[in-house]
């Protein structure tokens, strides 16, 4: 998603790991819940073997960024295909990976111009959502504003506005960069998130801000202030490159992190750029 580098926290915690964590291996039937897809020009198509970690979900992070559009909008009645984009929706549908969409809606590149077009990227969401409806594409399990939220942004009370014309089900994701700790995220979130929408917490281990432990403390905390059924957890399945930018999280990595979240509802971010079939491979494999 927007993904971000924050202070890397020096968590005492982490040293109190189970004993074998950092090189335990999730069983594949109950891995994950879901993959996250980031569409872009580049990745319009995605493909994977992704069900083998247990994946059913799928969280399309936006029909429309920047005013590029990944679907053609068709009257009804038209002919299906009738100028279509790459993107084959009913197969991306009927993906064994993808038992239930939740589809993004309007969105930015640039974290800092999506928040502060807010209002904007509500009003061209709802216009999405029609447009979507309209194509005569299939209906989703839910809906996803793709503006990311975190304490640090004092503009909840406008996006709570430009959330309530939105289709429900709907969600938004959130982070904590600042590492308050996640009674003062939950505090922030109950003050303007409305009582229908859910919320995402992207677990910040891919940008090294905390260990999985502390993540799980976060879900904690979360699933108890906001409700269990309102919280589901982003697992940021890749680490900071050689020189810049992000490779993909090793076996062993994110082993780590899928073992923490067992019994969590967990989405791999995400899923065609970091998650590999030979990375699906490795992390089911045989135990030696």
């Amino acid at each position: 998603m927007g993904w971000r580098a924050g202070p890397r926290a020096a968590w005492l915690l982490a040293a109190l790991l189970l004993c074998g964590c950092q090189t335990a291996r999730p069983s594949c039937a109950s891995g994950a819940a879901g993959i996250v897809w980031q569409p872009s020009l580049q990745q319009v198509d995605p493909k994977g073997r992704w069900e083998q970690l247990g994946a059913r979900q799928l969280l399309v992070q936006w029909l429309e960024v920047d005013d590029v559009r990944f679907f053609a909008a068709q009257a009804p009645g038209a002919p299906d295909g009738a100028a279509m984009p790459a993107t084959n929706w009913r197969r991306v549908f009927g993906e064994p990976w993808a038992r239930q969409v939740i589809l993004g809606l309007a969105g930015r590149n640039s974290e800092e111009q999506a928040r502060r077009q807010v209002v904007e990227l509500g009003q061209r969401s709802r216009a999405v959502a029609q447009a979507w409806r309209h194509a005569g594409l299939p209906d989703p399990a839910g809906w996803y504003f793709p503006v990311e939220v975190d304490p640090t942004w004092n503009g909840g009370e406008a996006l709570a506005a430009a959330l309530a014309g939105l289709p429900r089900p709907l969600w938004i994701s959130a982070y904590d960069s600042a590492n308050r700790g996640p009674e003062a995220l939950a505090d922030w979130l109950q003050r303007w998130v409305p009582a229908d929408v859910g919320v995402f917490f992207q677990d910040g281990v891919g940008v090294h801000a905390r260990e999985p432990v502390v993540a799980v403390q976060y879900l904690d905390v979360l699933s108890r202030r906001l409700g269990k059924q309102r919280v589901r957890l982003i697992a940021e399945a890749f680490r900071p490159g050689v020189g810049g930018g992000f490779r993909p999280a090793t076996a062993q990595e994110l082993g780590v992190q899928l073992a923490s979240y067992r019994g969590w509802p967990v989405y791999l971010f995400d899923g065609p750029h970091y998650v590999s079939e030979a990375l699906i491979r490795e992390l089911c494999a045989p135990r030696p």
